[in-house]
């Protein structure tokens, strides 16, 4: 290993939250909040776009998609993993059940451990329930009470009602984790977890939603809430503010988990020695643009997320300008003392968090593929069944040019939420041009540098029948 800093972590956690906004953190997610607080907050974090398949290259891998493929995945290059370990880092992957982050996309590269949560149901009843994440979570809740007295009668103890994200389980695999890290005092480590609570259909354990709702929200709302959402009903207020109620307790789930976890750290003696980052992968939309979960736009609301490096050495700060996950890579290499390649796209930004050497990364980019609209299903998935869109952001500017060419420049500062476009006549001529080159920069690295009409690619093979329940499960025909 070589070096990056004077005194390199004894290890990295990596927790990955689906579609946690970057307002998801509040009042509800205090130990969330405290990472924040006591490490560095980037407070105009970019994901790479506005869902999975096309965030997570820049997360784990070494370039953003469809660097060198028509198809979503990291890149030939060696991933963050496989970079870790060639430099003698143990590593550890547990993706609670996201059908794009397994095994057939090539996320488990370099893991010397790696869970993905696919479901093993070998029932026609399990499979059923399995693809339907909300009416498994209601069968549990409804019997609770006959499971919980059950377990009593064994010696056991069931803290909820509701699990339907495998949250016990990826919690039981990251404590493993963090025993072997433990007992192996000769090699760093490195620990990856990827939470899906907040992700559609928000299935949170009821005593969650009581609690962010000061118990206004009960279980008739809840239950309404989801089948005006899932039979595609016209969403009122009320209704909206039932499923904001269900994501924000959804995230106070993810919130306790993590402070499991971080005590598990603790208990075996790392938490000290363990630079600990949180991010979303990408965000999540409540009719801020007039739909719900996270079609192919890039507004705000899905494409800035909570990006949080608590390092044991670095002091407590905040970070205002825009940043990529491309950069968690090399902050994670840099973090633990390897040096990071140098097919990385991303730089690292220890020197931000130890330092205060304010990053020059913008403008930051992002990218989606649109169908025939925004809401067409299947959401395309490579290039050449869908038009790529694309936004650049600066610290107040967000431009977005629409699949059609249409161009739309947004002055965040006067307009946060990205309601009104400006006349472009009115950004400053060298901005526009920043803006305008760093867009077309990230269309020209599509392959073949096709902007527009990818071809229809991919390797030919079927997804795995496990892959698409789990996928049709999470929304995704």
């Amino acid at each position: 290993m070589t070096p990056a800093g004077d005194s390199p972590s004894r290890g990295v956690l990596l927790i990955t939250v689906d579609s946690l906004r970057a307002d998801a953190l509040g009042p509800h997610t205090p130990t969330l909040r405290e990472l924040a607080r006591r490490g560095t907050a980037f407070e105009t974090a970019v994901a790479g776009g506005n869902w999975t398949p096309f965030s997570f290259p820049d997360v784990l891998g070494a370039r953003p998609v469809f660097a060198d493929a028509s198809t979503p995945g990291p890149a030939t290059d060696p991933t963050l993993a496989e970079s870790l370990s060639a430099a003698g880092v143990r590593t550890a992957g547990v993706n609670a059940g996201n059908g794009f982050l397994t095994e057939y996309y090539g996320y488990d590269r370099g893991f010397d451990a790696f869970e993905s949560f696919l479901d093993g149901a070998r029932t026609p009843v399990g499979r059923f329930l399995t693809t339907h994440p909300t009416v498994n979570g209601w069968v549990q809740y409804l019997g609770w009470p006959l499971g919980n007295a059950a377990a009593k009668l064994r010696g056991h103890e069931r803290r909820h009602a509701v699990d339907t994200s495998h949250l016990h389980a990826l919690e039981r695999r990251a404590f493993d984790a963090v025993d072997d890290a433990a007992a192996d005092d000769d090699r760093p480590f490195f620990l990856w977890l990827h939470y899906m609570d907040t992700h559609t259909p928000y299935v949170p354990a009821p005593r969650h939603v009581r609690a962010v709702t000061d118990g206004e929200v009960g279980s008739f709302q809840a239950l309404l809430g989801h089948l005006r959402a899932g039979l595609g009903k016209e969403v009122d207020e009320g209704t909206l503010r039932t499923l904001r109620a269900l994501y924000d307790a959804a995230a106070r789930q993810v919130d306790e988990s993590v402070e499991r976890v971080l005590e598990e750290l603790s208990a075996a003696g790392l938490r000290d020695e363990t630079t600990v980052i949180l991010a979303g992968d990408h965000g999540e939309e409540f009719l801020d643009h007039g739909h719900l979960a996270h079609y192919p736009k890039l507004y705000d609301e899905l494409v800035r997320v909570p990006f949080v490096v608590d390092h044991p050495d670095a002091p407590a700060r905040r970070e205002s300008a825009p940043v990529p996950l491309r950069d968690v890579p090399p902050t994670v290499c840099d973090a633990l003392g390897v040096e990071p390649p140098a097919a990385f796209a991303g730089e690292s930004l220890l020197p931000t968090i130890t330092d205060a050497v304010p990053p020059e990364r913008e403008p930051v980019t992002s990218l989606a593929l649109r169908g025939e609209s925004v809401t067409s299903q299947p959401i395309p998935r490579r290039l050449g069944d869908g038009t790529p869109l694309v936004s650049a952001r600066t610290r107040e500017w967000t431009y977005i040019r629409e699949p059609d060419g249409e161009v739309r420049v947004f002055d965040r500062e006067r307009d946060p939420g990205e309601r009104e476009p400006v006349d472009r006549s009115t950004v400053p001529r060298e901005t526009m041009r920043d803006l305008e080159r760093a867009a077309e920069d990230r269309l020209a690295l599509l392959p073949d540098g096709s902007a527009a009409d990818g071809d229809a690619g991919g390797d030919g093979n079927e997804v795995p029948e496990a892959i698409e329940r789990r996928l049709d499960a999470l929304g995704y025909r």
